[in-house]
């Protein structure tokens, strides 16, 4: 199959030029002997099929990352092995002279080389204009306008793909590189002077010191606060009334059929409380495990990566992590840490998987556990919620601010006794931009439709343990074990033992379990920061596993057991 590769900068739109190009279907692998991650699409013109291929952002064929040593490996690979290979090199228009030397390289390796001349919507509001015929003419190889998040100039850049010439290969010096670029530059490009526009005021404001934590803070807020109102708008309107409405009276007459009281039902339906199915206590495959992932939880997972999506898109996140990058040096990791560390507040899973972007295992060992220990998943969250919201805002807070606590300590400690250092952190700022609505809806889909798939067989076999075990009546033996931990350092009732070890399989079920035990206040509060520090969901502790080996899990687990323990017992004496 024919080969288009996409090749560019960070932040130049090729993930939207590859979002046009191919739709939804990709499949994102990593390359071989490696944990770097490239996306595969699939794109159709007439009656041809080509294979679409998102590499990781570089910026020249000298690599000086394991995400550039994979791009300039993959070239040779394929592109040096295949005729049927086309490249596409994406450039932002409004950094036209950095941009260039990648082009330049490509060219000169005698690489078959289209330029898409992206986010040339951007260059007139920031008075630059780009003789883009006379650039064509003095590259000698197509180059194409266009504006991905628009669409515009999509149409042409099919037409013109496979334009694209191999060329005889060329030596050139780091010096010379860059000499041609700024001779090209001088010819193709011409600047006016203009004032400010609000999007650039709120681009300076945004990433200086004083002023930037503002904001950052301002967004955190505005997160979170979004977060919960559609989450909890969806369960209003929508989970809740096809839940009680129309699901609840299906099962009642499913009840009946198999009898209340034998095994089956107990299975399925669970306990009827009352002579009604109540959704959080009933216990059943069909009953309490649907209800905790599609009303509980699932609302809150659209919530959180619908604003996510936004921020990314709009282009916040990478000023986010270079305010935050003197905080993350103190605990081991640079600024773009925050990425992963905010896509495990969705779900842990690709929180972790997010850290093959940090640059050594040290790093991605330290981010990892930090991610484990000190961020609540977003189902956790929505269950912590629950549990405290009728108490108010200041339970909430005690609780965010121990895992802050945690994760500030253990970063430290770990900064301090692992050997090694974090490289400074080179990061480009893209400008802001609004992000079309179909691209971010179509990211949304993505997400949530791999969080349904991956967590709701856990949910299940979370429901169907606590099922069985409360059957055989495993519960109390379980709970006498750990009675003296629970009841001794941490201020729990025996009964919350249980609960807490079935957050092993699912958090978010483990706090549903909470809710009969009728805690106070100070006791809920405990175990909502012992439920979110203690082990991970088993879908999390897997993938630790295979991105960081059985040694690092074991070290990993050391920690949080000696976190989990002192953080709640100094919350059982304080409070």
């Amino acid at each position: 199959m024919k080969k288009i590769i996409l090749i560019g900068n960070p932040n130049v739109g090729k993930s939207v030029v590859f979002a046009r190009l191919t739709g939804v279907r990709v499949i994102a692998s990593n390359y071989p002997g490696t944990t770097v991650e490239y996306r595969k699409g699939i794109m159709s013109v007439g009656e041809e099929t080509y294979e679409v291929i998102d590499m990781p952002g570089t910026y020249s064929l000298e690599p000086t990352s394991k995400a550039e040593e994979v791009t300039c490996a993959f070239l040779d690979d394929v592109c040096c092995k295949e005729k049927d290979c086309f490249i596409l090199n994406i450039i932002d228009a409004t950094n036209l002279e950095r941009n260039l030397h990648l082009t330049l390289d490509l060219i000169d390796k005698g690489y078959p080389v289209v330029v898409v001349l992206n986010m040339c919507d951007d260059i007139k509001h920031r008075g630059i204009d780009i003789d883009v015929p006379k650039l064509e003419e003095l590259l000698g190889i197509p180059v194409i306008s266009t504006c991905a998040v628009t669409g515009v100039g999509i149409k042409v850049l099919k037409e013109r793909l496979f334009q694209g010439a191999p060329r005889e290969p060329r030596q050139r010096t780091h010096e010379e590189l860059w000499l041609a670029v700024g001779i090209i530059v001088s010819q193709v490009q011409h600047l006016t002077h203009r004032h400010h526009t609000l999007r650039e005021l709120l681009e300076d404001i945004s990433i200086r010191p004083f002023t930037g934590l503002l904001v950052g803070a301002g967004v955190i807020y505005a997160v979170f606060k979004s977060v919960r109102f559609i989450g909890e708008s969806l369960i209003q309107y929508v989970f809740d009334p096809v839940f009680n409405n129309i699901y609840a009276p299906l099962l009642m007459k499913l009840s009946a059929i198999l009898q209340p009281g034998t095994f089956g039902h107990h299975i399925l339906i669970g306990e009827l409380i009352d002579g009604k199915i109540d959704f959080k206590n009933s216990i059943g495959i069909l009953t309490t495990a649907p209800y905790v992932e599609f009303d509980m939880v699932l609302p809150y997972i659209i919530a959180f990566y619908f604003v996510l999506g936004i921020l990314e898109d709009v282009g916040y996140l990478p000023r986010f992590a270079i305010l935050l990058d003197a905080l993350m040096h103190r605990v081991g990791l640079h600024g773009f840490a925050i990425i992963p560390v905010l896509l495990g507040f969705g779900c842990n899973v690709p929180g972790i998987m997010a850290t093959r972007v940090l640059e050594s295992r040290r790093e991605r060992f330290i981010a990892s556990t930090l991610i484990s220990i000190a961020v609540p998943c977003a189902a956790l969250q929505a269950m912590i919620i629950n549990l405290l919201g009728p108490w108010g805002f200041w339970p909430l807070a005690v609780v965010f601010a121990a895992l802050f606590f945690a994760w500030v300590v253990i970063g430290f400690v770990l900064n301090k006794v692992m050997k090694g250092y974090s490289p400074e952190l080179v990061l480009e700022i893209p400008h802001y931009r609004f992000p079309p609505l179909p691209i971010v809806f179509t990211k949304l889909w993505l997400r949530v439709k791999e969080f349904i798939i991956d967590a709701l067989p856990f949910v299940i076999l979370g429901v169907l343990v606590v099922n069985l075990l409360q059957y055989f009546r495993i519960f109390d033996a379980a709970s006498a074990i750990f009675a003296p931990v629970t009841r001794t350092i941490l201020g729990l009732p025996e009964t919350a033992a249980f609960p807490l070890l079935i957050g092993f399989l699912r958090k978010d079920i483990a706090a549903g379990l909470l809710i009969p035990l009728s805690l106070d206040l100070k006791q809920t509060i405990i175990a909502c920061v012992v439920l979110s520090m203690s082990f991970p969901c088993i879908a999390t502790f897997i993938i630790f596993l295979k991105e960081l080996g059985l040694k690092y899990l074991l070290a990993a687990t050391g920690i949080m057991v000696a976190a989990t323990l002192v953080i709640g017992g100094m919350l059982n004496l304080m409070l």
